[in-house]
């Protein structure tokens, strides 16, 4: 009796000694498969997260400029451009801003944002854009407040 348990409790101590080189081989087979499932699809959803960023930077600037217009009469002009929406500019004595808290954002691109008052593509108002991802102005990338 005393030698079945001796044997027994041998090979318990074998089955925890922990994973097979099969087992193991296995885990990594099935960790590939996923990944080569699951990583193409969100690969794509980088440079789509960043457009919809700018978009939204792009609307919030929209806002800030038309609530300068509002109070001021006049979008801002001139070099100073976007800054009028932070610091008030010495022609703005009906300026109650800051009109953006944060600074002006740079695109999620790290580049400036284009704007130009008057606008040549906005007739009236302003032209507000970003070159997108490509960072050269012109082509399909580039996100706007037209439509193109």
């Amino acid at each position: 009796m005393k030698v079945k348990r001796l044997q027994t409790s041998a090979r318990n101590r074998r089955r925890q000694q922990g994973f097979t080189l099969v087992e193991m081989l296995l885990v990594l087979v099935i960790l590939a498969a996923l990944a080569a499932v699951v990583v193409p699809k969100f690969a794509g959803r980088s440079k789509q997260a960043k457009v919809t960023a700018a978009q939204s930077q792009i609307s919030n600037l929209e806002i800030a400029l038309d609530s300068f217009e509002v109070d001021n009469g006049y979008y801002p002009k001139g070099g100073a451009g976007l800054e009028d929406l932070i610091g008030q500019p010495s022609n703005a004595p009906d300026w109650r801003g800051p009109y953006i808290k944060k600074g002006i954002p740079v695109d999620p691109w790290g580049n400036a944002y284009i704007y130009e008052y008057p606008g040549r593509r906005n007739e009236g108002g302003y032209d507000l854009s970003s070159n997108g991802p490509d960072g050269r102005a012109g082509g399909d990338d580039d996100i706007t407040n037209w439509t193109q």
